[in-house]
């Protein structure tokens, strides 16, 4: 009996023992939990891209067409280093369609680059932003300054939707990107005319659609490759920016996209300027107008001070991590844009207007207070 009980005793001290060592533990690890849970909540986004290049895998690579350009040299002959042929029929009809925002000195320099070669520009405008919520028709009210190409221009209204609180601003996107296929039918696009589809600082370079216009033999889909810059043309990205495209337009096949398409993509085609505004009230609207609205995680990213720092320095206005699909490129893009000092290959009609459009070349970050 003395025995047993001996046994019990004994059995009931480990037990105890080890309740006294594992306690701590539980209590360590809920610690941890109750650390980590709302870390990993409010920084989900950031986790994420810093440990993409474990989860993700790189998209496949386009196939880059080389692009020629110089002056002085033929057309034929363009086409020709190109391995295409130079049209004997007229010149393609070219229809330049865009999503339009806020971006009102990119419209106006993009026209500029494009009028001698596109035979109507369509302009999308919403009284909603893709967000859901109501906007001026900053186009409509700035008219005016297009009446040079009053012939040319299809204003495009679009009454946008507001949207509930668990819907996704893609769906506005989209709905805005439908509209524009009924757009270019009632514009008269016609099967064989070129399209361009961008949004509105996706700028394509005057020569990029002279010589699609001008050559026959290219695809008839193709991705255009920009140069990204940031704020202004001062800071340049990279050669990552893609999703324009150029169409040569069929009916009942041809849709409006502003996403991958094909596998072919013309090499160095325009420049994208991305929240490249004159106001800083322009940015603070934009961050929360366009599809990634989300990214505003905090009331102090719409601080003007601090939106004014940022563009000076060329750093993230939502203080994410650079999409990166190895750890090598994540590391290398980490950080802020450098500054670049060129003015070369930039849209004619900014360096013919260096006044006006000051804040887009290098050396002018301070935005200016509006009138």
């Amino acid at each position: 009996m003395r025995t047993a009980a001996a046994g019990g005793g004994r059995r009931r001290y480990k037990s105890l023992t080890t309740l006294r060592r594992v306690r701590p533990r539980c209590l360590l690890l809920l610690f941890l939990i109750a650390i980590c849970v709302p870390v990993i909540f409010f920084n989900y986004t950031t986790i994420s891209y810093l440990l993409r290049p474990i989860w993700d895998s790189p998209p496949k690579p386009f196939q880059i067409i080389p692009h020629y350009y110089a002056e002085n040299v033929s057309m034929e002959h363009l086409c020709q280093l190109h391995g295409w042929s130079l049209r004997k029929k007229p010149p393609r009809r070219v229809f330049d369609a865009v999503i339009f925002s806020n971006e009102i000195d990119l419209l106006e320099i993009r026209v500029q680059e494009l009028m001698p070669y596109v035979t109507k520009f369509l302009v999308l405008e919403s009284n909603t932003t893709f967000t859901g919520k109501r906007k001026a028709l900053i186009l409509k009210n700035n008219i005016q300054r297009f009446s040079f190409i009053r012939d040319k221009l299809t204003h495009l209204f679009f009454a946008g939707q507001t949207l509930q609180r668990w819907e996704d601003p893609f769906v506005n996107e989209d709905l805005q990107r439908t509209a524009m296929d009924q757009g270019l039918l009632a514009a008269g696009i016609a099967d064989g005319d070129l399209v361009i589809m961008a949004d509105a600082d996706e700028i394509p370079s005057a020569h990029t659609i002279r010589l699609l216009q001008s050559c026959d033999g290219f695809p008839p889909i193709m991705h255009l490759q920009l140069r990204n810059y940031l704020y202004s043309y001062e800071f340049y990205v990279d050669f990552n920016s893609w999703r324009s495209t150029v169409h040569i337009f069929k009916q009942n096949v041809t849709l409006y996209r502003h996403d991958r398409v094909t596998d072919n993509m013309l090499a160095d085609a325009g420049w994208h300027c991305s929240f490249c505004f004159r106001y800083i009230s322009d940015f603070m609207f934009k961050m929360q107008a366009y599809s990634h609205a989300d990214r505003v995680r905090h009331s102090s990213y719409l601080n003007p001070v601090r939106i004014q720092e940022i563009i000076c320095q060329g750093r993230d206005l939502f203080n994410m991590l650079p999409e990166a699909f190895s750890f090598k490129d994540l590391i290398a893009k980490m950080g802020s844009v450098p500054r670049s000092f060129s003015g070369v290959h930039l849209p004619m009609y900014l360096l013919k207007n260096p006044q006006k459009f000051s804040f887009l070349l290098p050396g002018n970050c301070i935005r200016e207070t509006p009138v």
